[in-house]
């Protein structure tokens, strides 16, 4: 194993950059389009269960599947990969992303239009920081998931360390086959650790202290 690693490091280097490159742009890009679909629909019961419903869905589709299913609109590499990613990713952000925002007390942000601050104002200002410990949650169930689902992306060519876990599969029993299998999991399992992390120290940074747990 240790032979193996030395042997490939640039490849495992560059194979780990993409993958974490990969989550994260493709988090970044979720928890954007997550809070903004919360935003539209938490006021209302009947969308918030929708959402719900939608979110709950989503998360039984096998990721495998549907990669195979965009080869055909996306073809192969980054596209697809991106796409699956960013899909996964969105689902616990927008569950989370809900239930924050429909949790603010109501006092506090008829409280905030009291004072005249405009709908954009009060979200951005008042409900979206008190919301965001629950929707880093999300954000930081995400990375974890989509850390693994990133590695099946390989399957059509996309970028990460899941190239390492098909490479060895595909030709089990031969020369450091089983070398690069694992080469690509514990890379996966390491790289989801040090990105949560990563994701606690950003909430210690960006929680309001007056909310912080």
């Amino acid at each position: 194993m240790w032979n193996f690693l030395k042997s490939h490091f640039d490849q495992v280097a560059f194979a780990s950059w993409q993958h974490v490159s990969l989550v994260v742009q493709c988090l970044v890009l979720a928890t954007v389009i997550a809070v903004a679909i919360a935003a539209l629909v938490h006021r209302s019961r009947a969308l918030s269960s929708i959402a719900n419903s939608v979110s709950a869905i989503g998360l039984t589709i096998p990721a495998f599947a549907l990669v195979g299913l965009l080869i055909a609109p996306l073809g192969f590499g980054v596209p697809p990969a991106v796409a699956v990613v960013t899909f996964f990713a969105a689902l616990p952000i927008l569950r989370n992303a809900v239930v924050g925002l429909s949790g603010i007390d109501p006092s506090v942000i008829e409280s905030a239009r009291g004072i005249g601050m405009s709908r954009a104002s009060t979200f951005i200002r008042v409900e979206l920081p008190l919301a965001w410990p629950v929707i880093l949650g999300g954000i930081r169930i995400s990375a974890q998931m989509v850390m693994g689902i990133a590695a099946v992306a390989a399957y059509v060519l996309g970028p990460g360390l899941g190239g390492f876990i098909f490479s060895g599969l595909s030709r089990l029993g031969g020369a450091n086959a089983l070398e690069s299998v694992l080469t690509g999991v514990f890379g996966v399992v390491a790289l989801a650790f040090v990105l949560d992390l990563l994701l606690i120290g950003l909430g210690r940074l960006t929680t309001p202290g007056g909310i912080r747990v």
